[in-house]
């Protein structure tokens, strides 16, 4: 009996550590090319989503595409007992707000939220966007199918909705699809906007924005690689905390950052075989998506994002010139790749999902001294917690030492001036929550 006392302490240690859990390959597995082909394929048939198209229509514009999102919404929830609340959440955006704003519009974001089981006004996010556009910005009635902007990414929200709706989770999830993106990103300034005044709690959102092509410009084929886009610090930072990053660092460790890594860790802990790169920027160079907004209000958001970029299918009016086909059409989507970011997607929705919360305040000591001390708050579920540290210029977290269920610990040996830590918390399976760089000093 002994031994097999020890036998199961020594697998349990090996989990409270944060292994893996074989449902998040059970989540990989369920995720279906073939659904999300046909969700892309009946969303470019709308003909155009423009955020100002027609909203009457059961078959072409706008309005018939969130209708027919809510619709899908509504059979998940119908096939799990109605485990999903789906409802709309719109804004009025008045003419002339920017020269991409022709008329008055009503902005509808649709929102589907499965209900965290002990935190449910925790949300971790996952969102797609519903509209697209041609050439000028505000030609809302030419053809606009968007199937890989942003069609892929709407069909991996609710493929993802389809897979996790199957689980419970601690914390809740929502899966929505944005509009208004393409007009100045109004639909997650809007729900941004919502969440503050509802005072939801929000771990942080992962905007996914063209997943579906594997064929760059830039000539490489790949169907492996994305990117992960993420900006360094939030822009709500306070002047102290700016000075305090002087003299302590964290100039690449704000929350985003931190989400961006966790995606970065979880991928290739469950799915080796992608090739995530994280981009140490907001998002491409000039440009914008869906998570800023939720950024500008002071939440952790990132975009992932195909790697290689083909902009003879972005933003463009059906046409060949000069030998090229340009246009965001069904054919240049890959539905294999488009099932693998939404994997990635699903398995960080239900690792964050899963795990607590991540710890609210992490103090740091050791100054002149041999020995890096933490301290941190106790987290409600934790069952333990993970330090880690790296190297001052590596973008990954590098090394970790599970400490047990403890609110304090010393590094003996490790120097705090050559290296950055932070501190996660582990839940009773494993799953750990984002880690939290010091935000405290103490001496």
């Amino acid at each position: 009996m002994k031994k097999i006392f020890f036998i199961g302490l020594f697998f349990l240690t090996i989990n409270l550590a944060g292994q893996t859990d074989s449902r998040i390959y059970d989540i990989i597995n369920a995720v279906s090319a073939e659904r999300i082909e046909k969700d892309i394929t009946t969303l470019t048939n709308f003909g155009t989503r423009h955020t100002l198209s027609d909203t009457v229509s059961q078959t072409r514009g706008i309005g018939a595409a969130r209708r027919w999102i809510k619709n899908e919404f509504e059979k998940i929830s119908t096939a799990c007992e109605n485990c999903l609340e789906i409802s709309y959440q719109k804004d009025l955006v008045k003419k002339g707000t920017n020269a991409r704003i022709v008329k008055d519009v009503w902005v509808v974001n649709v929102l589907a939220v499965k209900r965290g089981t002990k935190y449910p006004n925790c949300y971790i996010i996952m969102s797609g966007d519903i509209d697209s556009r041609v050439s000028d910005p505000a030609d809302f009635t030419s053809e606009s199918p968007g199937a890989n902007d942003n069609a892929s990414g709407m069909a991996g929200t609710i493929e993802a909705a389809r897979v996790l709706s199957k689980y419970d989770f601690e914390s809740s999830i929502l899966f929505v699809g944005l509009s208004g993106e393409e007009q100045g990103l109004f639909g997650g300034q809007g729900l941004a906007a919502y969440a503050k005044e509802k005072r939801w709690d929000i771990a942080g959102i992962i905007n996914n924005d063209m997943i579906g092509n594997i064929t760059g410009v830039d000539g490489v084929i790949s169907n492996r690689d994305f990117r992960i886009f993420s900006e360094p610090v939030p822009p709500t930072e306070t002047e102290r905390q700016r000075r305090a990053r002087r003299f302590y660092g964290g100039e690449v460790d704000g929350i985003s950052r931190q989400l961006a890594r966790y995606v970065y860790k979880t991928t290739k802990t469950y799915m080796p075989e992608m090739n995530p790169t994280m981009i140490y920027r907001l998002d491409r160079f000039g440009r914008g998506g869906h998570h800023r907004p939720f950024n500008d209000a002071g939440f952790a958001g990132i975009r992932i994002m195909e790697s290689h970029e083909n902009y003879t299918q972005q933003h463009q009016d059906i046409r060949v010139e000069d030998g090229i086909a340009y246009g965001d059409v069904l054919e240049h989507v890959n539905f294999e790749y488009a099932k693998k970011l939404t994997a990635v997607n699903a398995i960080n929705l239900a690792s964050i999902a899963w795990a607590p919360s991540s710890p609210e305040t992490v103090e740091i000591g050791g100054i002149v001294e041999p020995s890096a001390k933490l301290k941190w708050n106790k987290v409600d579920g934790a069952t333990g917690y993970k330090i880690y540290w790296r190297d001052t210029t590596s973008p990954t977290w590098d090394n970790h030492r599970y400490v047990g269920n403890v609110t304090s610990a010393i590094l003996d040996g490790i120097v705090i001036d050559n290296y950055f830590f932070g501190v996660a918390a582990v839940g009773k399976d494993g799953h750990e929550s984002m880690v939290v760089f010091p935000n405290k000093i103490f001496r």
